[in-house]
Order: C-alpha cells, then sequence, then structure tokens
C-alpha cells in the first residue's frame, strides 16, 4: 500500500447549516427543533435542513414536512431564505481564505482546504482547524465540525464523527487505525448492496476490508474492489481543486433500504429536485439541461436526461 505524502488537509463542515443561520438570526429559536422548507407544514413540501433539537425526534432533510409535523408537531417551520444562506456561505468561505488560497467548496455548507503550505506561518492542521472554527464563530456567529488528516477521505470522514462542533485529528501514518473500528458503511463508495455483498466476505468494519487482498474483491467488483480496499487503509490521492468552478449542479441519495415504492422515490425526488434549484437560484444561475441517474441493487446505472429549449428560470421557487 503506498503511503500518503504529508499533506495537511482539513474539511469544514458547517453544523445544520440552514437550521442554524435561522436560529443565529432569531434567538427565540435557540435551543428549539427548527425545520427549514416551509411555514406550513401540511403542505406539499419537504423538509431542506432541520436543527438537533429537531433530528432528535427523527426530523431529517429530504422528509415531506408533513411527516416532520407528526413527528414534531411543536416545531418552528420557516421557509427557505437563500440569500442568507448564501451570504453566510461567503462569509464563512472568506474566513477560510485567509488561510490558505486552497479552498476547494464542495457545498454551499462545507469544503475542503489544504493548508499543507500554510504550516509555517499559521501552525499545524490542528492549531489551524481550532482558529477558524473560532473565527467562524465569533465573525460569522455559526459552528462547524472539522476533521484534520493527510487525506480528502479520512478528513471528511472526521468532520462528521463528533458533530455538531466536533474537530477530529488523524495523524500522518494512522489513517488505517483511525479508519479500521468504523462501520464499514462510513467508506466512500460503499451503498447498502456493496456493504451487504461485503458480508460474504466477513466484512462488517473498514478494517475487516483492509484486511482482504485486493485480488479478492476486484474479481466480485472489478476496479472498484480494489479501489474500495485502497480507501480503507486511508490512500487518497485525490488533490484539493481550485481550478475552474462546477457545470453541473446535483445531489445524490442512496436508501438505505432498497424500494419500489413509487411515492417514496418520487418524495425523494421532489426533495433533491428542490435542493438543485435552490443552489442554482442562490448562485443566480439558470439550468438547460436536466438528467436522472438511477443505480439498481445490481448496480446497473440508467440515465436519462434533456435539454431545455430555454434555460429555466429558477429566480422563484417552484411548488
Amino acid at each position: 500500500m503506498i503511503a500518503n505524502e504529508m499533506r495537511t488537509i482539513l474539511h469544514v463542515d458547517l453544523d445544520a447549516f440552514f437550521a442554524s443561520v435561522e436560529q443565529r438570526d432569531h434567538p427565540e429559536y435557540r435551543g428549539r427543533p427548527v425545520i427549514v422548507g416551509g411555514s406550513d407544514p401540511t403542505s406539499r413540501g419537504v423538509v431542506s435542513a432541520a436543527s438537533y433539537e429537531a433530528r432528535k425526534f427523527g426530523v431529517h432533510s429530504a422528509m415531506p414536512l408533513r411527516t416532520a409535523y407528526r413527528l414534531c408537531p411543536q416545531g418552528i417551520y420557516v421557509n427557505v431564505d437563500g440569500r442568507r444562506y448564501q451570504q453566510a456561505s461567503r462569509e464563512v468561505m472568506a474566513v477560510m481564505r485567509r488561510f490558505t488560497p486552497m479552498v476547494q467548496p464542495i457545498s454551499i455548507d462545507e469544503a475542503f482546504l489544504d493548508v499543507t503550505g500554510s504550516r509555517a506561518l499559521f501552525g499545524d492542521g490542528e492549531t489551524i482547524a481550532r482558529t477558524i472554527k473560532v473565527t467562524v464563530h465569533e465573525e460569522v456567529g455559526l459552528t462547524a465540525s472539522v476533521g484534520v488528516a493527510t487525506t480528502k477521505l479520512v478528513a471528511k470522514i472526521g468532520s462528521d464523527l463528533r458533530k455538531p462542533d466536533g474537530l477530529v485529528v488523524v495523524p500522518p501514518g494512522e489513517e488505517a487505525s483511525f479508519l479500521a473500528p468504523l462501520p464499514i458503511s462510513r467508506l466512500w463508495g460503499v451503498g447498502e448492496k456493496t456493504a451487504l455483498a461485503l458480508r460474504d466476505y466477513g466484512v462488517q468494519t473498514i478494517g475487516d476490508l483492509a484486511a482482504l487482498p485486493p485480488e479478492v474483491l476486484e474479481r466480485r467488483f472489478g476496479k472498484h474492489g480494489a479501489s474500495l480496499v485502497a480507501r480503507a487503509h486511508g490512500v487518497d490521492a485525490d488533490p484539493v481543486a481550485t481550478g475552474e468552478p462546477a457545470k453541473s449542479i446535483g445531489h445524490e441519495h442512496t436508501f438505505e433500504h432498497d424500494t419500489a415504492d413509487r411515492e417514496v422515490v418520487e418524495r425523494t425526488l421532489l426533495g433533491m429536485a428542490d435542493g438543485v434549484a435552490w443552489r442554482l437560484r442562490a448562485a443566480g444561475l439558470r439550468a438547460a439541461t436536466i438528467t436522472i441517474k438511477l443505480r439498481d441493487s445490481s448496480f446497473t446505472t440508467i440515465s436519462r436526461q434533456a435539454t431545455l429549449d430555454v434555460p429555466a428560470d429558477l429566480t422563484e421557487p417552484i411548488y
């Protein structure tokens, strides 16, 4: 297994971003369950974000508002305010760029940073991460969870482990031991079906996967199998990209359990489409081509797309 170069990568992830902005701007919401997606929870809308107080009731993003209301009738239901969220995001990204120009936003509320070249000026990765967290809280009024590692893969897994307001540092050389006890579902590229197939090999944790010979999984999954073993060791050479802006905006969702329920699929698709449309509106963009990608339980992927004669005007929400 090839060792990772001694990079210092941060993954900064804002906690319950939309809901946290609402709680920041409305002190009376703090400590209470806030559900962002619509002020009328009986409408045919979907949850865009839920505060941690709301998540305790089982409320989560892409859930129908009606379902959220059944779970949490005492919640505070608010409309999406894209302009405020976009402004908060810009302020947070500006804080990150004080420490390095190597910033790769991957959504409105999270980004990778390569601070390898910044260590001499600002300190090691942990010091930079703590400074960013404090600065974001003091200047923007939001909390963030940060993972620090030598790779994007390990940094992102780390940032998700101790939310909210977490900080996880994985020292160089300890990537594999850090990943080993974690459930296999934590690893990039492992969905429910892959995890089920890996059980044939006795794989329950990332460490179980790392112990398998790459050729064994390559016979079962092709090149994807060998790459899974590499990831299980924490190997990820993917750089922090700061080049041209993305030419597409999308969202993917993996169901916890396979479903052929048309209502469930349509409801989930509505939530995803609403999220993508909001991101287009927030960025002041129009969409010309719409693509849908579906992967079934046999790993067969079907894609369909249509190009509009006139780009969709998404300056206003579509209901």
